[in-house]
């Protein structure tokens, strides 16, 4: 494809993903409204986040595996339609049951429209370039958390909170319309029956963990390990495990292929995804802990949030850096730094909260570092790990890990805050907290050194452009 083509291709899906990315981080301005609006309890309300976030760890990998084996713009168009569709429903919901409904079809199509989007680059863009145009794709988070409370304000103060969401249609639509011009067309694995037992198993599986993760309490987290609300749910996801692992090995098409997991440098990958996902979780108690460390700054809950802009700015600059740096320097010695980035960013929140300086700084590390995680790195090693034919499958599975990662990085963030806080005061818990994730991220730092160097993954990449796309 040439360059002029691939811009194209680059600024349809960059729209596609920023519409996407927006609609979680401009929904938070709305929840007051929305909650008056259904006259419902803040227990009730959080669903309006937890079910996006359980059908999007649902969709990812059906998403994916549809777009391996049956093409990326078709599947890419669905996931766009679906958002849109979830959307119109949200805006027309006579009840909080039909808008948890359009959340829930929102976040299923929205569950394949990055991991998409990321093996379409892989397809369209030579190995040398891929790592750039991942960046950019990665930057949009970062964006979009920087102009989506913003522009949620701008909207709530001219309409109701319906206006939210109705933007999201002509968007969506212009999507489609660039999607259907431009996108490759190529269908993969046209001969193979879509593995539909697997696919009902991982989702049920992945089901029973969020719903698990959703019922513990940080209060009482051990104890809630083996209460009836958490037990049964991790006993499902346990049982489901091994049906996965019996049906995927004997599925002609299967859902994650048992190949993703045979090489070390794919196993490395994904524990470093679900160590990123973990310290990513972290982040939703910032605002917390400057709330009891800053006091003295002035800082008190109405406006503590602004605390993590050093993080979201940095992320935003760090994305497109970490992506030029891939092209030029390989995978291993970026995410060695944006592993140790993060490792010192949380050690200074563990020891240094209570200045104002140290916070800021301990932010952008962790802004910087992140984004070498989180962004294009890890789904860089992914393409090039991978044959055409599992293109996007790997890079459903690298976002499975991470959702699993932040999952777990809430509860145990949260339960190991209440803990410490109940005998030291709330600023020592959460600055134990962090101080721990500090600890995790160094493991993840020494986890690295076993990834490929630069010429390895050049040999490994010219290996997986020869290979056919029917393997």
């Amino acid at each position: 494809m040439e360059n002029r083509s691939r811009k194209t291709v680059l600024t349809v899906l960059f729209i596609g993903v920023l519409m996407g990315a927006l609609d979680i981080a401009i929904v938070g301005p709305a929840l007051p409204s929305i909650r008056t609006y259904f006259n419902i309890s803040d227990r009730a309300l959080s669903w309006i986040f937890s079910i996006y976030v359980l059908f999007n760890l649902i969709g990812t990998p059906l998403m994916a595996k549809l777009s391996d084996q049956f093409g990326r713009r078709s599947i890419y168009v669905l996931d766009v339609t679906l958002f849109a569709l979830g959307s119109l429903l949200v805006v027309l919901s006579p009840s909080f049951p039909f808008l948890l409904a359009g959340r829930a079809i929102q976040g299923f199509g929205a569950g394949g429209i990055f991991p998409v989007a990321s093996a379409v680059i892989g397809d369209t863009f030579p190995a040398d370039k891929r790592g750039g145009a991942l960046g950019l794709i990665g930057a949009v988070f970062g964006l979009a958390f920087i102009i989506g409370p913003i522009l949620g304000g701008v909207i709530l103060s001219l309409a109701t909170w319906q206006w939210l969401f109705l933007i999201n249609l002509p968007i969506a639509v212009v999507v489609v319309i660039l999607s259907l011009r431009v996108l490759p067309s190529k269908r993969m694995n046209t001969g193979k029956r879509f593995d539909w037992q697997g696919m009902a198993v991982l989702a049920i599986m992945l089901a029973s963990l969020a719903l698990a993760v959703n019922q513990l309490d940080t209060n009482r987290f051990f104890a809630s390990l083996v209460s009836l609300k958490v037990l049964p749910f991790l006993a499902v996801f346990i049982v489901l495990l091994f049906v996965l692992i019996y049906l995927e090995k004997r599925a002609e098409s299967p859902i994650i292929s048992p190949k993703l997991f045979d090489r070390r440098q794919l196993r490395i990958t994904y524990a470093l995804s679900t160590g990123a996902g973990f310290a990513e979780a972290g982040l939703v108690f910032m605002p917390l802990l400057a709330v009891v460390s800053l006091a003295s700054y002035g800082i008190k809950t109405n406006n503590a949030s602004w605390m993590i802009m050093p993080v979201v700015l940095a992320m935003s600059v760090g994305s497109p850096l970490a992506g030029r740096f891939l092209d030029k320097l390989g995978s291993r010695i970026v995410i060695l730094f944006g592993t140790a980035l993060t490792m010192l960013g949380f050690i200074m929140l563990g020891l240094f909260s209570s200045s104002m300086a140290l916070f800021i700084l301990a932010g952008v590390l962790i802004g910087l570092g992140l984004s070498a995680l989180l962004g294009a790195p890890l789904r860089y090693i992914m393409l090039n790990e991978s044959t055409l034919a599992e293109r996007s499958v790997a890079q459903g599975v690298v976002a499975v890990f991470s959702s699993t990662g932040q999952l777990l990085g809430a509860a145990l963030t949260g339960a190991i805050a209440a803990s410490r806080s109940a005998t030291a005061g709330a600023a020592a818990g959460y600055s134990l907290a962090f101080f721990i994730t500090g600890l995790l991220s160094l493991l993840l730092f020494g986890i690295t050194f076993l990834l490929k160097n630069r010429a390895s993954e050049q040999a490994t990449v010219q290996h997986n452009e020869k290979t056919p796309a029917t393997d």
